[in-house]
């Protein structure tokens, strides 16, 4: 038998889109949205092709909600509450420049490959 957490909900390993958007009251559609913007946020999918989510993905969706709804956070205010809070590690800004050239050498070596596969 499921364990119960303290919102009286089985304690499970994923939810679907629609037993999140039941359990946190938010439109499915600001969940796709979230999703997009917040690079932390992330649905799979079943074999059917059913959106589902991690417990922690509920979790945080559900902080989200409380910082931008009842704390008034802006949504970049929440992203760093939300990356201290659980810990995750925010991405590291690259140099333009340092991008351009790492991705031209990319191109270079993908060249090459194709070349010497047509031979």
């Amino acid at each position: 038998m499921p364990t119960m957490n303290e919102s009286n909900q089985p304690d499970k390993i994923v939810y679907t889109l629609s037993e999140v958007t039941r359990i946190t009251k938010i439109n499915p559609k600001t969940i796709n949205r979230w999703e997009k913007e917040f690079y932390f946020l992330n649905s799979g999918r079943t074999g059917a092709g059913k959106k589902i989510f991690r417990e922690k993905d509920l979790q945080i969706i559900k902080r989200l909600k409380d910082l931008i709804e009842n704390k008034g956070h802006t949504h970049a205010g929440a992203k760093r509450k939300i990356e201290n809070e659980f810990n995750i590690k925010g991405s590291v800004p690259v140099n333009p420049e340092r991008l351009k050239k790492i991705l031209f050498k990319i191109k270079e070596q993908l060249v090459n490959l194709s070349e010497s596969l047509e031979k």
